[in-house]
């Protein structure tokens, strides 16, 4: 973060919840009369091939967030399974996948996924407002030894949320290098039709 260790006369971090900063930490510096703070968002990889949830709601949420038109909440509602497939014989009778929407239907959400990208990377990563995340911190535990790298959020905007829109070969979207799917699992509760957004954090230690 740049700060001169010599002038730091006290850190304290404060976890917090329900909020894109998991880390708050307030730094205190010698003869300055205000007191830093720095909001961190925390990411623990097992292995470098681990992905993270970094946000997942209902498509609701998500049309209230960002206005979302509502043929484009139908096709997200499909994709998830809170509206069933309307096709015949879908690969799967709770949801449909991106390559079984019609052609039209395909290029829509891409457009729209397209022109919406900025929006929607800075809200599932950084969030908004008091408590909008400014840096990511990944820590990564091996059987010896563990690292960690800190790097600035709006560095992170740009690595993992820059890339092409596309639909994936497993019938997923991809917004750059952020996955956009199906949650999934949760005992067939119905949870399991909210919409989640996934990267794989340890890719920064790939980052020279």
């Amino acid at each position: 973060m740049e700060y001169d260790l010599l002038k730091i006369e006290y850190v304290k971090a404060l976890k917090l919840s329900g909020f894109k900063t998991d880390i708050q930490v307030h730094i205190t510096v010698k003869l300055k009369e205000a007191i830093d703070a720095q909001n961190l968002q925390v990411k623990l990889v097992s292995n470098p091939k681990g992905f993270n949830q970094i946000d997942k709601r209902w498509v609701d949420k998500y049309v209230e967030m960002w206005n979302i038109p509502v043929d484009i909440s139908t096709i997200l509602k499909r994709y998830t399974g809170e509206i069933k497939p309307n096709i015949l014989a879908p690969k799967d009778k709770r949801r449909m996948f991106a390559n079984e929407f019609s052609e039209k239907e395909q290029s829509d959400i891409l457009l729209w996924l397209n022109n919406n990208q900025s929006f929607i990377v800075s809200d599932i990563l950084k969030g908004r407002g008091q408590f909008a995340a400014e840096w990511m911190l990944v820590t990564q535990k091996t059987k010896s030894d563990s690292i960690w790298i800190l790097k600035p959020m709006n560095f992170c905007l740009n690595y993992f949320g820059n890339g092409i829109v596309e639909m994936t070969e497993r019938g997923n979207f991809k917004i750059g290098k952020i996955t956009m799917q199906r949650k999934g699992g949760d005992g067939g509760r119905n949870t399991a039709n909210m919409l989640q957004y996934k990267l794989n954090p340890a890719e920064l230690f790939d980052i020279e």
